[in-house]
């Protein structure tokens, strides 16, 4: 977990939730204790620290209302890993459907990824003054007494083959570089002196649209083996670094060479090993499964057709709610203190339907009011990413003024309002269907427009959606 996040009060992670959601307050104060409690249990005593569990916790209400938003958000608050699945698409064993154990298997990949991703971002600086060699070397060839061929090629030993020891060895290879420029004979200086310039040139950003041929590492195609569950493994990957990495040819701009090779070279810096156990453990102790469409597994008595394996379902995931061990491609993962936060509707079934076992695993129950008028209002214009500011940016790219009066931000929010309650309830998804049927013409034509200053006010909003809905077609226009 982040330091910044180790020092955020609850007050402070609600107030970073609010720049994004609008309402569900007692929602949000419940994610920012549960994420408060993690950093108090990270202080106890190693042996307190395993008695304590987190609590997960229950979202109810309508869709379209943030519950999927909060979790997401939250997840990026605090660099976590992070997978949201659906209930719907697990099925008890026997049944067509995936294996509720891979949701622990998507999280593991998600940890791997940030923390593969956090580990490079510290190798980047040595990375780059290793692509930058690679790039002069491209530029003027010349052999070299570090084993390296013409284009930055680097020759392996076999006992580097054999130990898998080519992260040392890059790092053995950028020491050696500062010193053999020191022991240079009088032809080598000549040499040396025209790699300064170009260096000089390559630092000034002179060379980015020049030419050069490097060799990079060629990605296996196809030559895979499906693994069910668990995947695809490339049949190169069985034998790590015992088969020696293929490399091609490939000619690309100085600007294009930098970004490969600092990817490339900062990925054979990297100790997997240590990647692999870093982001083991920051998936149990920091995880987060957001298990959305919970409501669609409720219901405990017997039918017939697609839903008898409902009550199947809710026991399989039980045990991964309870905390077991799932086996993963990267070693046993321990899911006792993984935070899960269940979602749904429960418009048709309610909580109690669920098998009481998994009801005990979700002691707090939080109930997401439905969206009203103002809420509307603030969606549109309050947040960092509201969707009066995401279409604007979006016009503004084809040199479109819009501007949005405040009546006429009030008559959309009216009008999501009233389409919400006279039909299907689908929260603040109705903004999305009404700005874009508003927008629709100016859309449009606005490539074609000669003033391209445009205000759009409430008379505006009453006459496009008056002249497009009637009281029996309501339907088609809405969804």
């Amino acid at each position: 977990m982040a330091n910044t996040l180790y020092q955020m009060t609850p007050k402070e992670i609600v107030r970073e939730l609010d720049k994004y959601i609008i309402g569900q307050d007692d929602a949000k104060k419940s994610v920012a204790l549960a994420l408060r409690n993690r950093y108090r249990r990270s202080l106890l005593s190693e042996k307190m620290r395993e008695e304590i569990t987190p609590k997960n916790i229950l979202m109810m209400g309508p869709t379209g209302v943030g519950k999927t938003e909060i979790a997401r958000r939250l997840a990026k608050l605090m660099d976590a890993p992070f997978v949201k699945v659906e209930a719907t698409k697990f099925t008890e064993v026997g049944y067509v459907g995936r294996d509720v154990d891979s949701m622990v298997r998507d999280l593991v990949e998600a940890s791997i990824r940030i923390t593969k991703q956090a580990k490079l971002a510290e190798k980047y600086n040595v990375a780059d003054e290793i692509a930058e060699e690679k790039i002069l070397q491209a530029i003027i060839p010349g052999k070299n007494k570090r084993g390296t061929t013409p284009a930055g090629g680097n020759l392996r030993s076999p006992f580097e083959l054999l130990m898998g020891n080519y992260a040392n060895s890059q790092k053995a290879q950028y020491e050696q570089m500062k010193d053999e420029r020191e022991n240079l004979g009088p032809e080598e200086m000549d040499t040396e002196l025209a790699r300064e310039q170009v260096r000089k040139q390559l630092q000034d950003g002179l060379l980015e649209e020049q030419y050069i041929e490097i060799e990079v590492k060629e990605q296996p195609k196809g030559n895979s083996i499906d693994v069910g569950e668990g995947g695809m493994i490339a049949i190169g990957n069985i034998f790590g670094d015992m088969m020696p990495q293929k490399t091609k040819r490939r000619k690309v701009k100085v600007k294009d060479a930098r970004k490969i090779l600092r990817e490339q070279e900062a990925q054979n810096l990297l100790d997997m090993d240590q990647v692999t156990e870093e982001a083991l453990h920051n998936a149990e102790q920091n995880g987060i499964i957001f298990i959305d469409e919970i409501d669609k597994i409720a219901g405990s008595e017997f039918r017939s057709g697609a839903d008898v394996s409902r009550e199947g379902v809710q026991r399989d995931i039980l045990p991964i709610v309870e905390g077991c061990v799932v086996n993963t491609k990267y070693g046993p993962v321990k899911t006792d203190h993984v935070l899960f936060i269940g979602a749904g509707a429960f418009s048709v079934s309610k909580p109690t339907d669920l098998i009481p076992e998994l009801q005990g695993r979700f002691p707090i129950r939080v109930e997401l009011e439905n969206l009203t008028k103002e809420s509307f209002v603030k969606i549109l214009t309050v947040p960092e990413n509201a969707l009066l500011k995401q279409h604007k940016a979006l016009l503004e790219t084809e040199g479109a003024e819009v501007e949005f009066t405040d009546d006429a931000v009030d008559e959309i929010a009216t009008i999501s309002f009233l389409m919400n309650e006279q039909t299907e309830n689908i929260g603040a998804r109705r903004l999305h269907t009404v700005i874009e049927k508003l927008l629709e013409d100016v859309s449009f034509n606005i490539p074609e427009m000669e003033d391209k200053k445009i205000t759009i006010d409430a008379e505006y909003v009453k006459n496009k959606f008056e002249e497009k809905i009637h009281e029996q077609d309501v339907d088609k226009y809405i969804l």
